[in-house]
């Protein structure tokens, strides 16, 4: 029968130039194997037909991504690990086809990470036949390439929950589960986290294993490297999987789509992954092996060192140099190969740090995914047929595209404006007289915060930080929520500190930041699309005064002081508040620092109460505010100032709405503490 959809996935072909090995005893089942779905009425004959979804065929599974939910026989007889101990490799390649078939079924209805899940689908099932979850410890770094491992691990029926409210989390979360032994939303942690575990095992006389599988963008960061030069330092007892998907850098969004990834370290594994000698010479022990036969593993060790040196010229001692063995590279979607592997360095009694580069492909037996040009890395909800996603048509752009679209235009009036991610040198290139413009996450920032203070601020030198998804971030949840960067920044002596209310006032404080070329400036913006604010012409905003607020609605006895996005639920606070006969003033602070002590002194000496709101944690805006109004005396006198910030704790992922109201910032929170300090907490209650 024909299918609509699909892709052969190799079952035991071994890919060259990718590292082999000699078969396990693992039992095969000879026979043709398919699975069908429900029987249906075939409208010419009347007669019953049964549509195949998944079959085994000569070169591997095929896989029809066109039904509604696809059968799962052997997976549904898989709860935890123990339950796939005894599999054979024929068993566990059904059974990493019917994973495929669902996660892609699950994630077409929630929205998350696609294809880095499809792409370790045999790693993780090799893992857990291997290895013993809880008690060795399996570390995944990006976490977003744990689907496969939660559904492993009992969470299988709450995969439709995966990054709603009071769902399961896009990451791994030690909360969740005692199999995720360590979480990681940001990239390049797990190395360092292994090998405190190792060293941690060994103090306390334990002999679990510790595996650290890291790839998917997590080998950028020099986090990753130390941990590797210590790891082989100490000579502990880790295993490091490189899960090697040519997406060593993950690609960066731009106008024209996803950009291709760059950087040394992928070039050099591409290059290893190509290279001619490593090929002969690994087909070559294969080959000794096989005619050896018996006990080859000195004979196999001996070549494979060999090997190694003589094609050091591509990079493969790379990882020897900093103390570890390496074995690889290795076909990725070879579970026999992968399962052999795991279990021998497993029973090395002493081994080490050990590396194993394991080469896969993102989106591996989706076809859409493989097609895509960003492989359908992060996707909302799409139809498991041919791809396509359900992308909520919005009237305005995302906030990332107003600050890219405002750039560009400062851009073209100024050859000194550059555009770079924090790995780059942006105090190297202001000191030159550039003027570069850090583009990253609120989040991601917290790891560069010492070249932040020591760098950029202590030296005064112009760097630009534009923070992206700066407050509440919706299904990323607490790893990637910008909750502190008000904070850490506005505490720095010579940094300015701006945040727009709206897309049109981004665009001002990119024409702002730009101007400013004697000391550093930072602004932050949210997640999400704009409001649909009027934008300046052409795109290109109006340099605004330093330290200077607006007021945008007048009102009396209750003022309203907002800081950043917050703002647009500051206003429509105001306007519920007119349907109970109260009058407030609302305005925008703009500046942080330095502040507008001017606008705050008027808003206190003219109002009875005033409220600052911002998206950040305690010890940002409000807490400035507070500083200046007891610094000035202000306080002393009747005011009745209330600082409204996040609360202090993580806010776990959900909808933006959700947690907005979680965090006690929505619109109905401040109207209803404008009503409480009136003196009417009844109808505070109601609202």
């Amino acid at each position: 029968m024909a299918l609509a959809s699909g892709i052969a996935i190799g079952a035991k072909q071994s890919i060259s130039p990718f590292f082999t090995v000699s078969q396990p005893s693992l039992s095969y089942r000879k026979q043709n194997f398919c699975l069908r779905a429900s029987a249906e009425k075939n409208s010419s004959d009347g007669e019953e037909a049964t549509k195949m979804v998944m079959k085994k065929e000569k070169g591997g599974w095929k896989i029809d991504f066109s039904e509604e939910k696809p059968p799962t026989p052997l997976l549904d007889t898989i709860n935890y690990p123990i339950h796939m101990k005894n599999l054979s490799t024929e068993d566990l390649e059904q059974l990493a086809a019917e994973l495929r078939a669902d996660i892609v079924n699950s994630v077409s209805k929630t929205g998350g990470h696609l294809s880095a899940n499809l792409g370790v689908v045999e790693l993780t099932l090799a893992l857990h036949r291997v290895f013993n979850t809880p008690d060795d410890k399996i570390i995944w770094d990006v976490g977003h390439q744990a689907y496969v491992h939660k559904i492993l691990t009992g969470r299988r029926p709450r995969m439709n929950t995966m990054r709603k409210t009071s769902g399961l989390a896009g990451f791994p979360k030690r909360e969740e589960s005692v199999h995720d032994a360590f979480g990681a939303g940001h990239s390049s942690t797990s190395i360092s986290a292994g090998l405190g575990m190792a060293v941690a095992r060994d103090i306390l006389g334990k002999n679990n294993n510790v595996i650290s599988v890291i790839g998917d963008g997590a080998m950028t960061a020099g986090q990753a490297y130390e941990a590797m030069n210590n790891a082989g330092f100490l000579d502990a007892n880790l295993i490091v999987v490189l899960n090697d998907n040519k997406q060593v850098s993950l690609p960066t969004a731009t106008l024209d789509g996803p950009a291709t990834p760059v950087g040394a370290l992928s070039s050099a594994l591409s290059k290893l992954q190509a290279s001619t000698n490593f090929r002969k010479l690994r087909e070559a022990a294969k080959s000794i092996t096989k005619q050896i036969g018996g006990q080859t593993h000195e004979v196999a060790a001996k070549v494979d060192e060999y090997a190694r040196g003589l094609i050091s010229a591509s990079g493969s001692t790379f990882f020897e140099e900093l103390g570890l063995y390496y074995i690889g590279p290795v076909d990725g979607h070879n579970v026999e190969d992968l399962v052999t592997i795991f279990q021998r360095v497993k029973e090395m009694p002493a081994p080490g740090p050990v590396l194993i580069h394991v080469v896969t492909e993102k989106g591996k037996g989706y076809p859409p995914a493989e097609a895509a040009a960003d492989r359908m890395h992060g996707v909302v909800k799409f139809d498991p047929k041919t791809g396509k996603q359900f992308k909520t048509k919005s009237p305005t752009l995302s906030y990332t595209q107003y600050f890219a679209e405002s750039l560009i235009k400062e851009a073209e009036t100024d050859d000194k404006i550059v555009a770079i991610h924090a790995a780059m040198g942006g105090a190297g290139l202001a000191s030159e007289g550039v003027k570069p413009f850090c583009a990253i996450y609120s989040s991601f920032l917290q790891r560069g915060y010492d070249q932040v203070v020591h760098d950029v601020d202590l030296q005064k030198l112009p760097v630009r930080f534009a923070m992206d998804r700066a407050g509440l971030v919706g299904a990323d949840g607490p790893t990637h929520c910008g909750a502190f960067d008000v904070t850490f920044m506005s505490c720095l002596p010579n940094m300015v500190v701006m945040a727009p209310s709206d897309e049109a006032e981004l665009m001002h404080m990119v024409a702002t930041a730009a101007v400013i070329d004697d000391r550093p400036s930072c602004f932050r913006f949210p997640r999400g699309n704009g409001i649909g604010a009027v934008l300046p012409p052409d795109n290109k905003g109006t340099p605004l005064e330093i330290g200077k607020g607006r007021i945008l609605m007048e009102g009396d006895r209750v003022a309203i002081l907002g800081y950043g996005s917050i703002v647009q639920q500051c206003v429509l606070a105001a306007n519920m508040l007119k349907s109970q006969d109260i009058s407030v003033t609302v305005a925008d602070a703009r500046f942080c620092k330095p502040l507008d002590t001017d606008l705050i002194r008027q808003l206190a000496n003219e109002h009875e109460i005033l409220i600052t709101v911002e998206e950040g944690s305690v010890g940002g805006f409000g807490s400035h505010v507070c500083h200046f109004l007891t610094l000035s005396g202000i306080l002393d006198g009747p005011l009745k100032l209330r600082s409204m910030v996040l609360p202090d704790r993580y806010i776990d992922h959900g909808s933006p709405a959700d947690q907005l109201e979680e965090s006690g910032l929505s619109s109905r929170h401040i109207s209803a503490t404008v009503l409480s300090l009136l003196g009417r907490p009844k109808e505070a209650l109601l609202i």
